[in-house]
């Protein structure tokens, strides 16, 4: 159930600018958690990190710096 809710906050964050910026800003795990608790998910770092474990690189990649990642085509080559 909480990995649910890291899934779900991390969801949230793909779709809230304000909220990636925040989570950009820090390093500490701890704050990451007492800003999901803070958005009324409830998470600890431990719960998060394994979640985070469970995604690839690239989803991790883009979900802690969107805008950045791998190119995509639109039209494929």
């Amino acid at each position: 159930m909480s990995q649910h809710h890291a899934a779900a906050f991390f969801k949230a964050v793909q779709q809230d600018y304000i909220l990636q910026n925040r989570l950009q800003a820090t390093s500490d795990p701890e704050a990451l958690v007492k800003i999901a608790n803070e958005r009324g998910y409830s998470v600890t770092e431990t719960e998060i990190e394994e979640w985070l474990d469970q995604l690839p690189e690239s989803e991790l990649a883009a979900l802690f710096n969107p805008g950045i990642g791998g190119r995509q085509r639109l039209i494929p080559r």
